[in-house]
């Protein structure tokens, strides 16, 4: 697939609902498999990651309807905590990291075995930070290679069984490792515990807590505690608020372009996930967050854009500010490359281990419209570029949809028509996204 972008003509104008948080959701279908009641949940987007996930748990024995009443909700009879069946064939992860490493720490205490496997893409993702901690806990996890990682596909167990709790400080903050630790303490005898170097989302802990784990949190560290617990989760359902990952798209399209008004309604605002507005913030863009309010464990807000394109100023991405913005750091760099001056991202290594080398993907990306983008070991430094166009560009997106939404986004105010190659995965996180932009008066076709 590639994608065929316009210059602008005119201000962006439009409200647009985004596809269901893809985080959320992968954890609304993959815990709503251990709860003892069935779940129901609204507002899953319609991306072919969290299909995966919902594949996954029918596989594993939970059932998976429509509720009638309300054809946007699923509801999700689970099997408890004890009650999942082997598959009958591996489990098919598709381009999703979150499933797969997920299902690790799901699959780690059963008396099953199971094989995970995914794309090309997914293949040549590393897994060694999750098999190293729940290997402590006496998981069998085996995979591919014998050099400096394993790659899927995996095969887990049989456990012989209970897991041993582990007490784990994590050598780089990630929410996927921190989780599939945290599931596996669920099987585990005692007080397994996760300490983090810094902050990472959280959307597990709230979930988690909402369905009655014993999960206690102090800071960055965070504990499952077994002992006395009655080993039951139950949860009458989730509503999935809007993705900021995709949001930060259209605001960036609203900022580097103008707009008359772009709203985006009921956006999840959770902190852990908000760093790219921190970072809009920095620059001196302005985007409003209207109406805060409560969507069961997390907040939600409706974002919105409105005036001509701002003037940026070039800032530094760094420390946590890069954790809590890391899945947007792509599009980041496409509005540094309109800010007056040199943007830095510092501690961004893990940039490197996504769909794609995204350090390497990101700056080949700027370098086609011209722009300078130095490319370093844990981030990057882009010059901006703020008075006049980017030069109309050819970008081949590596097969990783970040990157070809944030080739898209700078399309808007190049010189002439950009062509996005290698585009297909797009549908792995927002389907939609061509249309989104279309419905807001860009000039987008996907071929």
């Amino acid at each position: 697939m590639k994608l065929i972008v316009e210059p602008l003509r005119r201000l962006l104008h439009g409200t647009v609902r985004v596809p269901g948080d893809k985080s959320i959701g992968h954890r609304a279908l993959l815990f709503s498999l251990l709860s003892a009641t069935p779940v129901r949940v609204r507002g899953l987007g319609d991306g072919a990651d969290n299909g995966r996930s919902a594949k996954a748990i029918a596989a594993l024995g939970a059932t998976i309807s429509r509720d009638p009443a309300d054809p946007g909700a699923l509801v999700i009879a689970g099997t408890g905590l004890d009650g999942m069946r082997a598959p009958a064939a591996p489990l098919d992860c598709g381009n999703s990291g979150t499933t797969i490493r997920l299902l690790c720490g799901l699959l780690a205490g059963q008396r099953f075995a199971a094989t995970l496997f995914g794309d090309e893409s997914l293949s040549k993702r590393p897994m060694r930070r999750v098999i190293e901690p729940l290997a402590q806990m006496g998981a069998s996890i085996t995979g591919q290679g014998t050099g400096v990682d394993v790659t899927p596909p995996l095969t887990i167990g049989p456990a012989a069984g209970p897991l041993t709790a582990i007490d784990y400080a994590l050598p780089m903050a990630s929410a996927q490792v921190k989780t599939a630790i945290l599931l596996a303490g669920l099987y585990a005898d005692g007080e397994t515990c996760v300490t983090e170097p810094g902050p990472s989302r959280d959307h597990s802990e709230r979930m988690l807590a909402y369905l009655g784990a014993p999960l206690a949190t102090a800071g960055r560290r965070t504990a499952i505690d077994t002992r006395g617990w009655d080993r039951r989760l139950a949860g009458a359902g989730f509503d999935v608020p809007g993705d900021p990952s995709s949001s930060a798209f259209l605001v960036a399209a609203a900022l580097v372009g103008g707009a008359d008004e772009v709203r985006l309604p009921d956006i999840c605002t959770n902190p852990t996930r908000t760093g790219f507005l921190d970072a809009i913030a920095a620059m001196g863009g302005r985007v409003a967050a209207e109406d805060p309010r409560a969507a069961g464990p997390e907040p939600v807000a409706d974002l919105a854009v409105r005036g001509p394109a701002p003037e940026l100023a070039a800032t530094e991405i760094a420390g946590d500010l890069a954790v809590r913005s890391i899945d947007e750091l792509p599009i980041l760099a496409v509005l540094a490359a309109r800010a007056r001056g040199t943007t830095i991202v510092r501690n961004a290594e893990e940039l490197r281990v996504k769909e794609s080398d995204r350090i390497a993907t990101t700056c080949a990306m700027l370098r086609a419209f011209g722009v300078t983008c130095e490319e370093r070991p844990d981030g990057f430094a882009v010059e901006g570029r703020p008075d006049r166009p980017l030069a109309a560009a050819r970008v081949h997106a590596d097969g990783d949809h970040r990157i070809a939404m944030a080739a898209a986004v700078a399309g808007l105010v190049a010189d002439g028509p950009t062509v996005i190659d290698d585009a297909d995965n797009v549908a792995t996180s927002y389907p939609g996204f061509a249309a989104a932009l279309t419905a807001l008066g860009a000039q987008i076709r996907v071929e």
